[in-house]
């Protein structure tokens, strides 16, 4: 304003040296323009934003929240509050373990102190609700907050992680309520996406069980690499039609083929593969259920050893630069046919990977979240019966670890291994079952053994209390990358594994159960059946 006044005034001097012009209008020129210019604008802003909202609408008592978490996403979080729902939501106080923000204000909001003081200051200012703005949290950050939150009975909502944030933007609309996952795999996993994408970019990438929990999310995320095309394979129609019209409707410039089939049925692998000549190959079709396949080994074998061969064979026929095995804990010294048939695949793809051009990698990990057949699911439907909730014993544990993170950590892997490598996902450490039981009843709102109960049902065929993530021979080797760990393997003779592996395809034509479970025994002498 004062800069266009000065420049009218200088025309007005060079053009008729302010002629018929009274001094003082330029005097008062600047500031009738900045307040006909700005305040429209400030009262537009101040109405839109807080000050007064409660004008607009008929909520007299909007709910006083908590923030726990001062930082910058509390911040950006109590803004857009302010900005969009002060009518609703109405932000008392901070609380924040970083004393030097004790005594602060955020936006306004003050910092009173740290999360020990939750309890005194919910009874002090009456609060409503508890939001947990901490985005970047480990897991165990996580469980502290949560824990100290269990006994307030308020409704507690909290960010996603850090990655999951559309654009990274903090807003109230990106609050959910506390789900397991944040409780159990918040830890930040930092990838080089350069080197991914590079192994991935204008590439023919084939994707076995695609339509599962870990293949879908797979999909999901090559899909962004922007590969020459991709293609899926999968038996389930339901699954495959579901991850089809997601990746067709996220990524509409995608070069898909999706086909239904059985990675049993060599003929239609090999018909797949010599038409699309995929270049990268993630195999993570094979049936999981431990209890089930106990009884049903020869659909185990067929399925997760004779597929994994036939996809296998077709891989190094068809040319295949690079095979990614998607195997599991529960191959480590196995007590159950699931664990050994996923064993099997494993050496099967060592010992290709020394007979063949292709380079075969394995990428080994435990539970996932929210999987399909996995404990979360499961307790969520008995949760809402209202129980009991059936854990198997006391003291099993887990490795667990969500699907993004997986699934992110299989292509980082897939992108260091040059061939026959075992790489073993860092999974932190095992969680208790039943304090993930506990956790889940608590989350729904409800208290453990008293409005729910959690029942102990004893193991089931093939389970094991501990799980291992890699044999004691396999010595582990650190790589670049902090979470993925290298496992030495011994080598296999391919004459006596396909010999064996004959066998077992006459076996199973056979229908012959019992020389199924010796002819895996076999291939995988440390089974303890």
């Amino acid at each position: 304003a004062f800069i266009g006044s000065l420049s009218i005034a200088l025309v007005l001097v060079l053009f008729n040296r302010l002629a018929l012009i009274p001094r003082s209008s330029l005097l008062f020129y600047p500031f009738l323009l900045i307040i006909f210019l700005g305040l429209p604008r400030l009262i537009f802003r101040v109405l839109n934003e807080h000050s007064f909202n409660f004008l607009l609408t008929d909520q007299a008592h909007p709910k006083r929240v908590l923030i726990l978490g001062a930082g910058t996403s509390g911040d950006m979080l109590v803004r857009d509050m302010l900005r969009i729902r002060g009518n609703e939501y109405m932000p008392l106080a901070f609380l924040d373990d970083n004393s030097r923000l004790h005594g602060g204000n955020v936006q306004g909001v003050p910092v009173l102190g740290n999360f020990d003081q939750l309890v005194e200051t919910i009874e002090t200012m009456q609060i409503d609700l508890i939001i947990i703005a901490m985005p970047s949290a480990s897991d165990e950050q996580m469980r502290r907050v949560v824990d100290l939150c269990k006994g307030c009975e308020l409704p507690v909502m909290t960010l996603p992680k850090l990655d999951q944030l559309v654009n990274r933007q903090v807003n109230f609309g990106a609050l959910h309520d506390i789900a397991i996952d944040d409780l159990l795999g918040r830890a930040k996993i930092k990838l080089d996406w350069n080197i991914i994408s590079l192994g991935l970019h204008k590439k023919v990438v084939m994707i076995s069980g695609g339509g599962g929990s870990i293949g879908s999310e797979l999909c999901q995320q090559v899909a962004g690499l922007n590969p020459t095309a991709l293609i899926i394979f999968e038996r389930c129609e339901y699954n495959l039609y579901k991850i089809e019209l997601q990746l067709r409707e996220e990524f509409p410039d995608l070069v898909l083929y999706a086909h239904l089939g059985d990675i049993v049925d060599s003929v239609a692998i090999r018909h797949i593969l010599a038409k699309y000549k995929p270049e990268v190959i993630f195999h993570a079709a094979a049936y999981k259920h431990v209890p089930m396949l106990q009884s049903q080994a020869r659909e185990a074998v067929r399925n997760n050893i004779l597929g994994t061969q036939a996809l296998v064979e077709a891989a190094v026929e068809y040319a295949c630069k690079t095979f990614v095995m998607v195997s599991t804990d529960k191959a480590v010294n196995p007590t159950n046919i699931m664990g050994a048939t996923k064993r099997a695949a494993e050496i099967l793809c060592q010992t290709m990977n020394e007979n063949s051009n292709t380079s075969f990698i394995t990428v080994r990990f435990g539970n996932v979240l929210g999987s399909a057949g996995s404990v979360v699911p499961l307790f969520k439907q008995q949760i809402a019966k209202g129980g009991p909730v059936t854990v198997t014993h006391p003291e099993i544990n887990r490795y667990f670890m969500t699907i993004p993170e997986a699934c992110q950590l299989i292509l980082q892997a897939s992108a260091m291994g040059q061939g026959g490598e075992i790489f073993v996902l860092d999974m932190g450490k095992p969680i208790k079952i039943s304090y993930l039981a506990e956790q889940m009843v608590r989350l729904s709102g409800k208290i453990p053994e008293q409005d729910i109960k959690i029942i102990y049902t004893g193991l089931r065929p093939g389970e094991k209390l501990h799980e291992e993530l890699f044999y004691t021979d396999e010595k582990l080797a650190a790589t670049n990358h902090p979470k993925i760990l290298l496992a030495a393997h011994r080598h296999n003779d391919i004459e006596i594994v396909m010999t064996n592996l004959r066998q077992l395809t006459e076996d199973c034509n056979d229908y012959n159960q019992q020389n199924i479970i010796k002819g895996v025994k076999q291939i995988v002498p440390e089974l303890q059946i």
